[in-house]
């Protein structure tokens, strides 16, 4: 049985697929934004140009983004012929590992055809896609340009009954609804609603950091990849520092610098070039010489992962979850965030579709597993690297240990280098990589070449 109203607060990646979900089970939804939101797609004929921008609320949209093999799978799912609708409209394709250049720890992963298809765009392009999609449905309605004051709950403070929300120029009004979901982000308010509400507010975990993302735009040659629609170098623990090279949209590519705990990229030209330069493999560097800059160089600084963990929660009000980047905030080295997002948004719907009183803390343990493996992922890629402040107990160095020779296999083996890749893209669990088959290769290595003979 459909109900009636859904309030999701927060028109990111992660409100457009909860609401885009959501749309199978409420007769109306209606989306809040502090941004005003247009409803066009930059790849549609005579669409407004300002499609292509990034907005306030999403300042990242200025960096380099992706979407993993997951990721894509949920949009596909969602909006069936999403891919070939954007490969269509110029977004650049290929295989995720076999186009897709990808360099850990100093070493470059052999390159092989996987048969999941990859997606190379710029943020702001494929939110105003997804965006496009969701306004079109029925019953959905948007409140761009909107505040959000607050949830209102019923008189025994146990049941979240609607939002309150206000026009930059009106007055707060409450907006009604059966169910409220909050994907507002890192600056989600939700645990200061609860301790209001006289529930207990979830436990952080948080991993520091310091992350800055230098990021400008090219006109590059496509050429110069041989191939590839992007190429990535993470950073290794002789140099805390990365980059990425994405090919976008519109015949431009953008270029990402990445480091943490203070090591971050300058502004200036001259600045920019020389970091990349010092980067552990010289494709990224490669590119930027060979190629014209379009503007002036962004940054964007990340302090910290971190999880809330409502998974833990024994009580939460009724009417009421929390999604996305609301919940868990991944270091977006790692490209997960909406990935997981979507993922997120078909469970909702999973227990959506089984009736009755929604239970939000369900939700949050129907969903632990989905994060759990991003958060390891992400957290023990940065624990290994010199300077964080992760855990440096017996098993945590075994692992790290186990990983790198893993990374130098990959180099050189392609059942290595594609079962991780399948787990970087979140489709199998980082147990796969302890699998015999996989175990036995990594520790009988035979030949592996360094990153200098790469």
């Amino acid at each position: 049985m459909r109900q009636r109203h859904a309030v999701v607060l927060g028109g990111s990646m992660a409100g457009l697929l909860t609401a885009r979900v959501l749309t199978g089970h409420f007769e109306r939804v209606t989306i809040v934004e502090r941004d005003e939101l247009a409803g066009g797609w930059a790849g549609d004929p005579g669409a407004d140009p300002r499609e292509r921008e990034v907005r306030r609320g999403v300042p990242q949209g200025r960096h380099a983004h992706g979407l993993l093999a997951a990721g894509l799978h949920v949009i596909e799912e969602l909006f069936p012929g999403a891919a070939e609708e954007l490969v269509a409209a110029g977004v650049p394709a290929g295989d995720v590992l076999g186009n897709v250049r990808f360099c850990v720890n100093g070493y470059r992963l052999k390159q092989v055809p996987s048969g999941m298809a990859a997606l190379s765009f710029s943020r702001p392009y494929l939110e105003a896609y997804v965006r496009a999609k969701v306004f079109a449905l029925p019953g959905v309605t948007v409140r761009g340009g909107h505040d959000i004051v607050g949830v209102v709950v019923d008189a025994a403070r146990a049941r979240v009954t609607g939002a309150r929300v206000q026009a930059r120029d009106g007055a707060p009004e409450t907006l009604a609804a059966d169910l409220v979901v909050d994907a507002t982000g890192r600056g989600s308010r939700a645990p200061r609603w609860l301790a209001e509400l006289g529930f207990a507010p979830p436990q952080e975990e948080r991993l520091h950091v310091d992350l800055a993302y230098v990021s400008r735009h090219y006109e590059v040659d496509p050429a110069l990849l041989e191939g590839d629609i992007a190429m990535i170098i993470g950073p290794s623990a002789a140099a805390p520092r990365g980059g990425a090279v994405m090919l976008q949209e519109g015949g431009r590519a953008v270029v990402t610098l990445f480091g943490i705990l203070g090591d971050h990229a300058p502004l200036d030209d001259a600045g920019y070039r020389a970091y990349a330069k010092r980067l552990p493999l010289p494709y990224v560097s490669d590119i930027i010489e060979a190629s014209t800059p379009l503007d002036d160089a962004v940054k964007l600084r990340y302090p910290a992962s971190t999880r809330l963990r409502y998974d833990r929660l024994r009580r939460f009000p009724k009417g009421f979850v929390v999604v996305g980047d609301a919940m868990c905030s991944f270091n977006p080295m790692y490209g997960q965030g909406m990935s997981v997002a979507g993922v997120e948004a078909l469970r909702l719907g999973d227990l959506l579709c089984e009736g009755g009183d929604f239970d939000a803390l369900r939700f949050f343990r129907a969903v632990r597993p989905v994060i759990d493996i991003p958060w390891q992922i992400a957290t023990g890629g940065d624990a290994a690297l010199p300077g964080v402040d992760g855990p440096r107990d017996a098993r945590t160095r075994m692992v790290n240990r186990y990983l790198n020779r893993l990374y130098a296999t990959a180099a050189r083996d392609e059942v290595v280098s594609l079962a991780f890749n399948r787990v970087t893209n979140l489709l199998d669990p980082p147990a796969a990589l302890l699998r015999p088959a996989i175990a036995m290769r990594v520790l009988v290595r035979r030949g592996t070449k360094t990153v200098h003979e790469l």
